[in-house]
């Protein structure tokens, strides 16, 4: 029998995954996965909340803070007071940021070229447009009750 398509998609964000870790150990960037993701996510979303981007990220609000204390230290993101609500944090990169994610992005680039080798654009174009199509799918759904 085949393998369903929900294991191969789960093998191979696996695999991505391990081959993007790797690589950023070797560039030096001294950056988990996570961290590095968080990085990415905020240069595309500045200024998201704190919880905002824990539910973004599908963290716990308690990881995320883990990761964003280190690349606070690092001096690549701050938390801002949010002018509407005191209590909760804004984050941004800050300038010193701007280099390690452009170093992220290229690692990544190099990531997914090489996973993407020997596949006809057209056709990693439609698997991307199809996979967007089922994570809508799975968002918008009712809960399933068992």
């Amino acid at each position: 029998m085949e393998d369903p398509l929900g294991f191969v998609i789960v093998d191979v964000a696996r695999l991505l995954r391990r081959r993007f870790e790797k690589a950023l150990e070797n560039a030096g960037l001294g950056l988990t996965v996570a961290e590095a993701r968080t990085l990415a996510f905020v240069s595309r979303r500045p200024g998201l909340r704190q919880s905002t981007l824990a539910d973004e990220l599908c963290v716990e609000p308690m990881t995320l803070v883990g990761f964003l204390d280190r690349l606070e230290a690092a001096d690549l993101v701050e938390r801002i007071p949010d002018p509407a609500d005191r209590r909760a944090k804004l984050i941004r990169l800050t300038p010193s940021a701007t280099n390690v994610v452009r170093r992220i992005r290229a690692i990544g680039k190099s990531v997914r070229e090489e996973a993407e080798r020997g596949i006809d654009p057209a056709v990693t174009e439609t698997m991307r447009l199809t996979l967007l199509k089922m994570q809508d799918n799975i968002l918008t759904a009712p809960e399933l009750v068992a």
